[in-house]
């Protein structure tokens, strides 16, 4: 299978390149690192995602098992380690996502609500995450129409990871279920994948 390079490449080495494959999931890297979001499964037939790295390897997967826009989707890294489980579930009649860190206590990890406010001055929108029992907590935001260009900023407003249209290496804006995700430095890449899937539940991407 040819490789899948993003636009954007890190210009130095990862501090943690040595890292065993089994501990990519809980991976941070201190320049930032950019990937490449597919809204297909390449490694196993079903409905899904997959996410390349800066090198064009595939390092995650995420598989829902069922039709398109399943209430519940699972995060895995190449070899199907499970990551993160991600539920829908309807609280008052409003959607909620529950995101499980599958460690062996499989206790929510983050939790996804909607946000009623404007995005950029625009009409948009705007999702909380609030972490476990934690007061800290970031947000999901982006644009109406603009279905592949969304952000993830902390409680103080920081971007911490954001995507933008893919591109070619010759300038070619490609399909609609391609993008490029930006992780910021010192970011749990498992965890912004997890956002990622939620981000594909609600726009039913997945």
């Amino acid at each position: 299978m040819a490789k899948v390079h993003p636009l954007i490449i890190p210009n130095s080495t990862n501090s943690d390149d040595a890292s065993s494959s089994c501990t990519i999931h809980t991976r941070m890297t201190s320049t930032g690192e950019t990937f490449t979001v597919w809204m297909k499964l390449l490694v196993m037939q079903g409905n899904g995602c997959t996410a390349f790295d800066g090198n064009g390897e595939v390092v995650y997967r995420i598989d829902n098992y069922d039709n398109k826009h399943s209430n519940e989707v699972y995060l895995m890294d190449l070899r199907g380690k499970l990551l993160f489980t991600v539920c829908e579930k309807k609280m008052c009649g409003f959607p909620t996502w529950k995101g499980c860190k599958n460690n062996g206590a499989n206790k929510t990890f983050f939790q996804v609500r909607k946000s009623w406010r404007s995005v950029l001055g625009k009409k948009g929108f705007s999702y909380k995450v609030t972490m476990g029992s934690d007061s800290s907590f970031y947000r999901l935001e982006g644009l109406s129409g603009k279905s592949l260009e969304f952000r993830i900023t902390d409680g103080n407003g920081g971007v911490v990871a954001e995507t933008k249209r893919k591109q070619s290496s010759s300038g070619v804006v490609l399909g609609d279920d391609v993008f490029t995700l930006v992780v910021e430095p010192h970011v749990d890449h498992s965890f912004i994948m997890a956002l990622v899937t939620v981000y594909g539940l609600i726009r039913h991407q997945i």
